[in-house]
């Protein structure tokens, strides 16, 4: 169930009888055909449990799950329908994941296939105590949300969004500010540049960043604000 970009605000997704997504609750623009919007409460693909662990991790944004109506007017087969998503005026980026695993803070989610399993992800098996550390710092948390599988993601940045290849050989170093989220085989570890400059404040102001390494993308925005 690819996403369709209207503009770099909006993005379209189609429905068909038998599929469904989920979204962050106000996030349905527009749409076309019989849909159904209804509050989730067990969090997505990954179930009760899931949902349970996101609320303690204060990963719980809002969902509404997202389907064709079935039966209509009788019949047993419903026409596709398509429903348009948008946030706040953020800039969206999709991601298509191939059984891939995306790492993204709840808060920027707009919307994304139901098949995907979500979980969440204790910053600290990313990075160790430098991981939460950074939690801290970006004012994430100590937890992170989790899609995995095959499907697309629309995720919400300020500013528009651009994408980073991570390979051994060139790791990528990133503001946490302005990081939205990244994919693949990646280990993550906050680094400081603190000298004498930074102490007497002299200093570039860039005293933490987010050093990403191993295989996979970064999705970076152009903006230090969170959502």
């Amino acid at each position: 169930m690819p996403f369709t970009a209207l503009n770099s605000r909006m993005v379209e997704a189609r429905i068909v009888p038998g599929q469904r997504l989920f979204s962050q609750r106000g996030a349905m623009l527009a749409y076309r055909g019989e849909v159904t919007f209804t509050p989730n409460i067990q969090g997505g693909q990954g179930g009760l449990g899931s949902m349970i662990g996101r609320r303690i991790a204060g990963e719980a944004t809002p969902l509404m799950t997202v389907e064709v109506a079935q039966g209509l007017h009788g019949r047993g087969d419903t026409p596709t329908a398509t429903v348009m998503f948008g946030y706040g005026g953020h800039h969206v980026q999709v991601v298509d994941l191939t059984g891939d695993t995306l790492y993204v803070e709840a808060d920027r989610l707009l919307a994304f296939d139901g098949s995907l399993s979500q979980g969440t992800m204790f910053m600290g098996a990313q990075g160790g105590v430098m991981g939460m550390v950074r939690g801290q710092v970006t004012g994430q948390g100590l937890f992170t949300t989790t899609l995995q599988g095959h499907g697309s993601v629309a995720v919400m940045a300020h500013g528009g969004v651009i994408e980073l290849p991570i390979t051994p050989e060139r790791p990528v170093h990133v503001d946490p500010q302005a990081y939205v989220a990244h994919r693949g085989d990646v280990r993550n570890r906050l680094s400081t540049a603190i000298g004498w400059r930074e102490m007497i404040g002299r200093g570039s102001g860039e005293a933490f960043q987010l050093e990403l390494s191993g295989r996979g993308t970064v999705y970076v925005q152009a903006s230090e604000e969170k959502l």
